[in-house]
């Protein structure tokens, strides 16, 4: 199978490179990158006006499968990803039962290669049952085909604990991911803790209850040389402690989830769940200096923590509702609404954080259109504009709070091992 992407803007990070070129694919790999490729194909894709760019990765997703299918599965999560140009996504262990042995990882495993997709990589879990006590046998899972650990939903509370396991990660060389939250902190809190809600009647989440945690995670990765990365960071302070502990030579890299640089606590506008994230929404300033930090490349990453749930689960307000919205299939087009169109980031910087560096953080061959490499792609139309429309989603999920918003930047084809798995 032959496919030639003719008169596309090329944006190759590995390269730093950025221009019209057509790409060549055979056999699933890149064979060939250069202008005016004269070769008959068993399909030309006409990518004019589009770039074209590495298949996104993304190093958080929640597909709920096993046991919350009701949620999301593996197929249906798979569908959103490629419709949100993902080619490979990396799912988080609090399903039911969790991700902590191989024969949980090999089911993910399977299911995601006969779905066929995406690449799906299961994160394992750092304890037994997420329980916080007993380190996993984290070697028998990545025998079985987990890409990095993690306890995402929560943090490993006990400090003693959570060193042996980043050390353990670090002897396999296993990405620890970690969600920043000092539980004990919480105090039933479902929004952030700001003028906002207490003009709400809602109890608040303080900065603090990441903050601390973010730097505790830090000074353990310094300590044991474990490969750190902050999920969805969304205070100012983390910022501050990346770029520090960078400076200090200690291996840490940190996401931004998209509603976290595109929303602040002024935009809730009424009592909704689809407004419940975790860590919430912050204040403008926190917006602001993630923003700022994504720009300098001080953080490395664009997630989007897909965490799909039913609607009635969802309509409870702010107080009942569960923690999460869906984000696969609305990524692309906030990343380019919100900073590139807003010069806050280039496309060589937009397709390092959502390609390149989660690769990089991975340790993967992925993220590049450099010739050999796998044919994992993504053609974007940057200017076609719409509204985001929940309905039309391939998720299971609706739960967004951007329903409505006028956006530019659409997914057009995604590519997979140099077959096409989307097509608008």
């Amino acid at each position: 199978m032959t496919i030639l992407i003719k008169n596309g803007k090329v944006v190759n990070p590995a390269k730093k490179q950025e221009k019209v070129m057509d790409i060549l694919i055979e056999d699933g790999r890149i064979t060939k990158t250069e202008t005016d490729i004269l070769k008959e194909a068993d399909e030309v894709i006409d990518a004019s006006g589009c770039l074209v760019m590495p298949g996104l990765i993304d190093l958080h997703v929640h597909f709920r499968d096993p046991g919350q299918t009701h949620k999301e599965d593996i197929a249906t999560g798979s569908a959103a990803a490629a419709a949100g140009g993902f080619t490979t996504v990396c799912c988080m262990p609090n399903t039911k039962p969790v991700v902590d042995n191989p024969e949980t990882v090999a089911y993910i495993v399977e299911k995601a290669k006969q779905t066929g997709l995406t690449n799906v990589l299961p994160v394992g879990a750092v304890t037994v049952g997420m329980e916080g006590n007993t380190v996993t046998d984290m070697e028998a899972m990545k025998k079985a085909g987990i890409c990095a650990i993690s306890e995402d939903g929560k943090s490993v509370m006990n400090s003693a604990v959570y060193r042996r396991a980043m050390k353990t990660a670090a002897r396999l060389g296993l990405p620890v991911l970690a969600h920043c939250e000092d539980i004990n902190l919480v105090e039933g809190g479902v929004m952030n803790l700001d003028e906002k809600s207490e003009q709400m009647g809602l109890k608040g989440i303080s900065n603090a209850v990441e903050d601390i945690i973010a730097s505790r995670d830090i000074l353990l990765a310094k300590e044991t040389g474990a490969k750190l990365h902050l999920c969805h960071c969304s205070t100012k302070d983390s910022v501050t402690m990346v770029r520090e502990a960078k400076a200090d030579g200690i291996a840490v890299t940190a996401e931004v989830c998209p509603h976290h640089f595109s929303l602040c606590t002024e935009d809730i506008t009424a009592n909704d769940g689809n407004f419940k994230m975790n860590p919430p929404l912050r204040k403008r300033e926190d917006m602001e200096t993630l923003v700022g930090g994504l720009q300098e490349d001080v953080m490395d990453v664009i997630s989007t923590d897909h965490a799909p749930h039913s609607q009635k689960e969802k309509s409870g307000g702010m107080e009942k509702s569960p923690f999460g919205i869906v984000g696969l299939e609305t990524s692309v087009a906030l990343t380019i609404t919100n900073l590139v169109k807003k010069g806050r980031l280039t496309w060589i910087q937009m397709a390092e954080k959502m390609s390149y560096n989660p690769a990089k953080v991975l340790g993967i061959p992925k993220g590049t259109l450099n010739e050999g490499a796998v044919a994992d792609i993504v053609i974007i139309n940057p200017d076609e504009t719409y509204e985001i429309n929940p309905d039309n989603f391939k998720s299971k999920g609706r739960n967004t709070p951007f329903a409505g918003m006028k956006v530019s930047g659409k997914v057009k084809y995604t590519i997979l091992n140099g077959k096409v798995v989307y097509h608008d």
